[in-house]
């Protein structure tokens, strides 16, 4: 009787400190990988990082294709810029012209990328 009696004597000295004890630990894993913990907010850094760049990449992309686009309009039209998309349509040629075929490219690719 003596030794349970010790043992549940200990048992309360130490419950209170095995239960502190859980519960940081509980807390400190959860700040490293919960859901708003430390390795989830580098994983979104990374995603931002990679969303920026690949904003910047499509805002070039619309420039390039806006410029493009402002030299076809009537006002403000571009006599080389009409006759390179009428014979890369068209697949037109000057009887002067030589036509050089580049693999792995379709015909109505031009070169001016």
């Amino acid at each position: 009787m003596a030794l349970v009696h010790e043992i549940k004597k200990r048992a309360r000295q130490v419950a209170p400190q095995f239960f502190l004890a859980c519960l940081a630990a509980y807390f400190g894993y959860h700040a490293i990988q919960g859901d708003r913990g430390i390795l989830a907010r580098h994983r979104l850094q990374q995603e931002l990082l990679d969303a920026q760049s690949l904003r910047q990449q499509l805002t070039e992309e619309r420039a390039y294709l806006t410029h493009r686009v402002e030299l076809l309009r009537p006002d403000s039209l571009d006599s080389d810029m009409l006759e390179e998309r009428a014979r890369a349509l068209l697949n037109f040629s000057r009887p002067d012209e030589y036509i050089v075929v580049v693999p792995g490219r379709s015909l109505n690719e031009t070169g001016s990328d």
